[in-house]
């Protein structure tokens, strides 16, 4: 039986990574999509990667991600070892942080390990929070 500890689950949690810029938001009430269809990141226990999807759904409030330093935010994956599970989660809190959007989701589609295809769906609200 594999074991998994404390130490796999908290894996990659607060790992330093790129600083995500921001630009002042001009319009309202209208909704980005960031797809990165090259997802690399490296399983904790195991130190296979992992690979996938992830789509960013955002309505800005002030302010926009600025796309290239997301980009160099989601390389820094690669070397991160990671549950995916826990790296989508992640990413939105730290999107959150970074523009304080009015809503976002980050979905996580990952490719099939072991014949079994998973995808993790997070998501924030100004008025209700995480998981709202």
């Amino acid at each position: 039986m594999t074991h998994y500890t404390k130490h796999h689950a908290e894996s990659g949690l607060e790992d330093k990574l790129p600083a995500i810029e921001v630009w002042p938001n001009q319009f309202p009430s209208y909704e980005i999509t960031i797809e990165s269809p090259e997802y690399t990141a490296v399983c904790p226990k195991t130190g296979l990667p992992d690979f996938g999807l992830l789509v960013l759904r955002y309505t800005p409030s002030k302010a926009c991600l600025e796309l290239k330093s997301f980009k160099e935010y989601l390389l820094a994956y690669r070397n991160v070892g990671i549950f995916y599970e826990n790296a989508v989660n992640r990413i939105l809190r730290d999107v959150v942080a970074a523009c304080k959007p009015e809503h976002a989701s980050v979905t996580g589609v990952f490719n099939s390990r072991g014949g079994m295809n998973a995808s993790v769906v997070a998501t924030y609200t100004k008025k209700g929070g995480f998981g709202a």
